[in-house]
Protein backbone atom coordinates (compact mmCIF):
# COMPACT_ATOMS: atom_id res chain seq x y z
CA UNK A 1 0.00 0.00 0.00
CA UNK A 2 1.18 3.04 -0.61
CA UNK A 3 2.37 5.47 2.48
CA UNK A 4 -0.18 8.82 3.32
CA UNK A 5 0.63 11.29 1.28
CA UNK A 6 2.40 9.48 -1.22
CA UNK A 7 1.43 10.17 -5.37
CA UNK A 8 0.29 6.75 -6.58
CA UNK A 9 0.05 8.73 -10.21
CA UNK A 10 3.43 10.03 -12.82
CA UNK A 11 2.52 12.25 -15.62
CA UNK A 12 4.35 11.04 -18.27
CA UNK A 13 6.14 14.59 -19.52
CA UNK A 14 7.51 14.29 -15.73
CA UNK A 15 8.88 10.48 -15.84
CA UNK A 16 12.45 10.11 -15.68
CA UNK A 17 15.17 11.15 -18.18
CA UNK A 18 16.31 7.64 -18.85
CA UNK A 19 12.31 6.23 -19.94
CA UNK A 20 12.77 5.61 -23.69
CA UNK A 21 8.91 7.31 -24.13
CA UNK A 22 7.15 9.53 -26.31
CA UNK A 23 6.55 12.27 -23.49
CA UNK A 24 3.04 13.64 -25.07
CA UNK A 25 1.57 10.89 -25.91
CA UNK A 26 -1.00 10.85 -22.87
CA UNK A 27 -0.92 12.33 -19.36
CA UNK A 28 -0.32 9.84 -17.12
CA UNK A 29 1.81 6.84 -17.17
CA UNK A 30 2.79 3.77 -14.96
CA UNK A 31 4.44 4.82 -11.69
CA UNK A 32 7.22 2.36 -10.60
CA UNK A 33 6.77 0.75 -7.12
CA UNK A 34 10.11 0.89 -4.46
CA UNK A 35 12.34 -2.32 -5.55
CA UNK A 36 15.73 -2.99 -6.53
CA UNK A 37 16.79 0.06 -8.70
CA UNK A 38 16.03 3.82 -7.92
CA UNK A 39 13.29 5.49 -9.75
CA UNK A 40 16.08 7.46 -11.86
CA UNK A 41 17.75 4.24 -12.39
CA UNK A 42 14.39 1.84 -13.79
CA UNK A 43 11.35 1.71 -15.30
CA UNK A 44 8.31 -0.25 -14.39
CA UNK A 45 7.52 -3.72 -16.08
CA UNK A 46 4.67 -2.70 -17.50
CA UNK A 47 6.16 0.58 -19.63
CA UNK A 48 8.80 -1.78 -20.17
CA UNK A 49 6.13 -4.83 -22.08
CA UNK A 50 4.51 -1.83 -23.56
CA UNK A 51 6.10 1.15 -24.57
CA UNK A 52 9.85 -0.59 -25.11
CA UNK A 53 9.31 -4.31 -26.24
CA UNK A 54 6.43 -3.80 -28.07
CA UNK A 55 4.32 -7.00 -26.51
CA UNK A 56 1.11 -4.56 -25.79
CA UNK A 57 -0.79 -2.05 -27.30
CA UNK A 58 -2.26 -0.83 -24.48
CA UNK A 59 -1.70 -0.75 -20.18
CA UNK A 60 -4.29 -3.02 -19.87
CA UNK A 61 -2.60 -5.07 -22.25
CA UNK A 62 0.14 -5.09 -20.60
CA UNK A 63 -1.37 -5.58 -17.21
CA UNK A 64 -3.15 -9.09 -18.65
CA UNK A 65 0.41 -10.32 -20.13
CA UNK A 66 2.25 -9.52 -17.14
CA UNK A 67 -0.56 -10.92 -14.47
CA UNK A 68 -0.48 -14.23 -16.46
CA UNK A 69 3.39 -14.44 -15.34
CA UNK A 70 4.19 -14.56 -19.22
CA UNK A 71 7.19 -11.94 -18.26
CA UNK A 72 10.33 -13.05 -16.08
CA UNK A 73 12.76 -10.95 -14.67
CA UNK A 74 16.49 -12.19 -13.92
CA UNK A 75 15.09 -15.78 -14.34
CA UNK A 76 11.60 -14.82 -11.59
CA UNK A 77 8.12 -14.23 -12.86
CA UNK A 78 7.56 -10.94 -12.05
CA UNK A 79 3.11 -10.61 -11.90
CA UNK A 80 3.15 -6.81 -10.58
CA UNK A 81 2.72 -4.38 -13.62
CA UNK A 82 5.10 -1.35 -11.46
CA UNK A 83 8.35 -3.64 -10.35
CA UNK A 84 11.09 -1.64 -11.10
CA UNK A 85 13.27 -3.00 -13.71
CA UNK A 86 17.14 -1.67 -14.65
CA UNK A 87 20.17 -2.01 -16.54
CA UNK A 88 21.44 -5.12 -16.95
CA UNK A 89 18.73 -6.13 -15.73
CA UNK A 90 17.33 -9.73 -17.85
CA UNK A 91 14.01 -10.21 -19.53
CA UNK A 92 12.38 -13.64 -20.42
CA UNK A 93 9.36 -14.61 -22.64
CA UNK A 94 9.49 -17.88 -22.29
CA UNK A 95 6.08 -18.27 -24.61
CA UNK A 96 7.89 -16.66 -27.76
CA UNK A 97 10.95 -17.64 -26.96
CA UNK A 98 12.71 -13.87 -26.94
CA UNK A 99 14.96 -13.13 -24.13
CA UNK A 100 16.55 -9.62 -23.50
CA UNK A 101 18.92 -7.21 -21.66
CA UNK A 102 18.33 -3.71 -20.00
CA UNK A 103 21.11 -1.50 -21.19
CA UNK A 104 21.97 2.80 -22.03
CA UNK A 105 21.61 4.10 -25.70
CA UNK A 106 23.73 7.01 -25.88
CA UNK A 107 21.40 9.42 -24.57
CA UNK A 108 21.44 7.52 -20.77
CA UNK A 109 17.68 6.42 -21.55
CA UNK A 110 16.76 2.40 -20.75
CA UNK A 111 16.46 -0.11 -23.47
CA UNK A 112 16.43 -3.43 -23.96
CA UNK A 113 18.49 -5.78 -26.28
CA UNK A 114 17.58 -9.12 -27.96
CA UNK A 115 19.55 -11.78 -26.23
CA UNK A 116 20.69 -15.19 -26.80
CA UNK A 117 18.42 -17.92 -24.82
CA UNK A 118 21.48 -19.17 -23.06
CA UNK A 119 22.55 -15.82 -21.73
CA UNK A 120 18.92 -15.07 -20.43
CA UNK A 121 20.52 -16.65 -16.81
CA UNK A 122 23.58 -15.10 -16.65
CA UNK A 123 24.11 -11.34 -15.28
CA UNK A 124 27.10 -8.85 -14.36
CA UNK A 125 26.40 -7.04 -11.57
CA UNK A 126 28.70 -4.26 -10.01
CA UNK A 127 29.53 -4.42 -6.27
CA UNK A 128 28.64 -1.34 -4.19
CA UNK A 129 30.24 -2.40 -1.26
CA UNK A 130 30.67 -5.04 1.18
CA UNK A 131 29.21 -5.66 4.94
CA UNK A 132 30.22 -7.75 7.89
CA UNK A 133 27.87 -10.51 8.17
CA UNK A 134 27.27 -13.04 11.18
CA UNK A 135 28.62 -16.34 10.75
CA UNK A 136 32.15 -14.79 10.16
CA UNK A 137 30.60 -14.06 6.77
CA UNK A 138 31.09 -11.13 3.75
CA UNK A 139 27.67 -9.93 2.71
CA UNK A 140 28.51 -8.42 -1.03
CA UNK A 141 26.01 -5.45 -1.85
CA UNK A 142 25.35 -5.05 -5.42
CA UNK A 143 24.13 -2.58 -7.95
CA UNK A 144 20.45 -4.02 -8.42
CA UNK A 145 19.81 -4.48 -4.91
CA UNK A 146 20.51 -7.72 -3.84
CA UNK A 147 22.88 -9.26 -1.71
CA UNK A 148 25.13 -12.45 -1.94
CA UNK A 149 26.81 -13.81 1.55
CA UNK A 150 30.02 -15.53 0.87
CA UNK A 151 32.99 -17.17 3.30
CA UNK A 152 35.86 -14.90 1.50
CA UNK A 153 35.90 -12.58 -1.88
CA UNK A 154 38.60 -10.71 -3.57
CA UNK A 155 35.96 -8.81 -4.99
CA UNK A 156 36.48 -4.98 -4.10
CA UNK A 157 33.58 -1.75 -4.83
CA UNK A 158 33.48 -1.06 -8.39
CA UNK A 159 34.44 -4.40 -9.34
CA UNK A 160 31.51 -6.58 -11.24
CA UNK A 161 30.25 -10.27 -10.75
CA UNK A 162 28.68 -12.45 -13.41
CA UNK A 163 26.31 -14.43 -12.16
CA UNK A 164 23.99 -17.07 -12.54
CA UNK A 165 20.29 -16.00 -12.03
CA UNK A 166 18.21 -16.40 -10.20
CA UNK A 167 20.29 -18.62 -7.70
CA UNK A 168 23.03 -16.04 -7.27
CA UNK A 169 25.81 -18.09 -8.07
CA UNK A 170 29.07 -16.14 -8.63
CA UNK A 171 30.86 -17.37 -12.10
CA UNK A 172 33.77 -14.88 -12.29
CA UNK A 173 35.13 -11.73 -10.68
CA UNK A 174 35.73 -9.14 -12.62
CA UNK A 175 37.98 -6.29 -12.01
CA UNK A 176 38.51 -2.66 -12.16
CA UNK A 177 41.84 -2.51 -13.58
CA UNK A 178 44.05 -1.09 -15.85
CA UNK A 179 43.36 -2.48 -19.34
CA UNK A 180 39.48 -3.78 -18.09
CA UNK A 181 36.57 -3.13 -20.83
CA UNK A 182 34.23 -0.56 -19.00
CA UNK A 183 30.51 0.69 -19.85
CA UNK A 184 29.72 4.26 -18.89
CA UNK A 185 26.18 4.11 -17.25
CA UNK A 186 26.60 8.01 -16.49
CA UNK A 187 27.64 11.39 -17.69
CA UNK A 188 28.46 12.58 -20.98
CA UNK A 189 29.60 9.24 -22.39
CA UNK A 190 27.05 7.15 -21.01
CA UNK A 191 25.74 4.09 -23.25
CA UNK A 192 29.81 4.03 -24.20
CA UNK A 193 32.12 1.19 -23.80
CA UNK A 194 35.99 2.21 -23.64
CA UNK A 195 39.26 0.69 -21.99
CA UNK A 196 40.72 2.05 -18.54
CA UNK A 197 43.68 3.27 -18.37
CA UNK A 198 44.03 4.57 -15.10
CA UNK A 199 42.28 4.82 -11.94
CA UNK A 200 43.24 8.10 -10.08
CA UNK A 201 42.66 7.99 -6.20
CA UNK A 202 39.94 10.17 -4.66
CA UNK A 203 40.82 13.52 -2.31
CA UNK A 204 38.91 15.48 0.44
CA UNK A 205 37.29 16.95 -2.38
CA UNK A 206 36.92 14.97 -5.22
CA UNK A 207 35.62 11.48 -5.37
CA UNK A 208 37.43 8.26 -6.90
CA UNK A 209 38.21 8.91 -10.79
CA UNK A 210 38.73 6.66 -13.76
CA UNK A 211 40.59 7.48 -16.69
CA UNK A 212 39.51 6.36 -20.26
CA UNK A 213 40.23 5.62 -23.86
CA UNK A 214 37.97 4.80 -26.56
CA UNK A 215 38.39 5.70 -30.16
CA UNK A 216 42.03 7.27 -29.47
CA UNK A 217 39.92 9.63 -27.18
CA UNK A 218 40.49 9.73 -23.51
CA UNK A 219 38.34 10.89 -20.96
CA UNK A 220 37.97 11.37 -17.17
CA UNK A 221 34.79 10.10 -15.37
CA UNK A 222 33.40 9.73 -11.90
CA UNK A 223 34.19 6.13 -10.53
CA UNK A 224 30.94 5.68 -10.44
CA UNK A 225 29.58 5.78 -13.72
CA UNK A 226 32.28 3.01 -14.97
CA UNK A 227 30.81 -0.98 -14.72
CA UNK A 228 33.29 -2.87 -15.94
CA UNK A 229 32.08 -5.75 -18.18
CA UNK A 230 35.09 -7.93 -19.06
CA UNK A 231 38.91 -8.15 -19.69
CA UNK A 232 39.25 -9.16 -23.10
CA UNK A 233 35.70 -8.56 -24.08
CA UNK A 234 31.99 -8.52 -22.64
CA UNK A 235 31.28 -11.28 -20.29
CA UNK A 236 27.95 -11.02 -21.60
CA UNK A 237 25.33 -9.08 -25.48
CA UNK A 238 25.55 -5.50 -24.85
CA UNK A 239 24.21 -4.71 -28.22
CA UNK A 240 26.00 -2.73 -30.82
CA UNK A 241 27.73 -0.97 -28.20
CA UNK A 242 31.59 -0.15 -29.72
CA UNK A 243 34.73 -0.26 -27.76
CA UNK A 244 38.26 0.60 -28.38
CA UNK A 245 41.27 -2.20 -28.63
Amino acid sequence: MARKGENKKMKRIAAPKAWKIARKESKWIIKPRPGPHTLETSIPLGVLVRDILGLAKTAREAKVIIKQGKIKVDGKVRKDLKFPVGFMDTISVPGIDKYYRIVYDKLGRLGAIEIDRKEANKKLVRVVNKTAAKGRKIQINLHDGRNILVEKTDAKTGDSLLIRVPDQNIEKIIKLEEGSIAYIVGGGHTGEMAKVKEIVPGTITRPPLVKLVSDETEFLTDKQNVFVVGKEKPEVSIGDVKWSQ
